[in-house]
């Protein structure tokens, strides 16, 4: 039986609730209108809103390290960073040139992307924001700076005309960023923006990817109607110990190791 039934105009693209929030029980929601809904669970209302972006909003993640901060994506190539505590608008609009002025004209300035802005995602400590729009580009910003690291990731295919929900691992050294691409999904190490490979298994356009950290597993939803459930493939330990007479054992046929028992039983 539902509990709440909140009510919008148009598509709703996105939604989200705080993975950290213990003083408030807001979902942010992304719809077609340019205003960010929030709506709260507690008292069932969503009179809430977030004014500022002027096209719809396709994206929107709560920070995993602060509880009252929201990132929102729209089509109109802006990512804004709000605290939802403040009335008086978002706390910065991050900008691809970090300030500097471009030889563009004054409207391109201020904006994350060259186009449509419909994936978002923050790494699993917050400290850092990653996008990607219909620019065919990815960014990593500083969350708490606003910065663009200008990590270079090259062309990132995305045609989806919604939002773009991919993810980013957590535990793993380096940490990747999993990308819907076409029928496959792009791996990518986050930092230095390195394409490590393409998982390829379904047979249609990839929709969504989620990591589960406790398993370190990533399951991928596809308009193939499939969920595929990925797992890191396990490298052999090293010894720590290592000598020069113990190397060329190990590539000894195993044809030709000693196969003698040492139990007493066989004697």
């Amino acid at each position: 039986q539902p509990a709440d039934v909140f009510h919008f105009e148009g598509t709703v693209y996105s939604h989200h609730m705080s993975p950290v929030a213990t003083r408030h029980c807001l979902i942010a929601v992304g719809t077609k209108s340019p205003k960010v809904q929030l709506c709260d669970l507690k008292s069932g209302s969503c009179s809430h809103i977030l004014q500022g972006h002027r096209q719809e909003v396709l994206a929107v993640s709560w920070s995993p390290r602060h509880e009252y901060v929201l990132a929102t994506a729209s089509a109109d190539s802006r990512v804004k960073l709000w605290d939802v505590r403040r009335a008086s608008g978002c706390l910065t609009t991050l900008d691809q040139h970090n300030g500097e002025k471009s030889k563009a004209s004054s409207e391109a300035a201020n904006t994350a992307h060259n186009g449509r802005v419909n994936g978002l995602c923050y790494t699993n400590d917050g400290l850092y924001l990653l996008t990607i729009g219909t620019d065919d580009r990815m960014r990593l910003w500083n969350s708490s700076t606003g910065e663009n690291t200008l990590v270079n990731y090259g062309k990132v295919c995305n045609e989806s005309r919604k939002g773009l929900k991919f993810t980013i691992s957590c535990g793993c050294n380096p940490e990747f960023a999993f990308v819907p691409y076409g029928s496959t999904i792009a791996v990518y190490t986050i930092f230095t923006g390195e394409l490590i490979t393409m998982l390829r298994g379904h047979y249609s356009t990839v929709d969504c990817c989620v990591f589960q950290p406790n398993f370190q597993e990533l399951y991928s939803g596809s308009k193939d109607c499939n969920i595929l459930a990925w797992i890191p493939a396990l490298r052999e330990p090293v010894p720590d110990d290592i000598s020069e007479k113990s190397l060329p054992q190990q590539k000894l046929n195993p044809a030709y190791e000693d196969a003698w028992s040492s139990s007493d039983d066989e004697g």
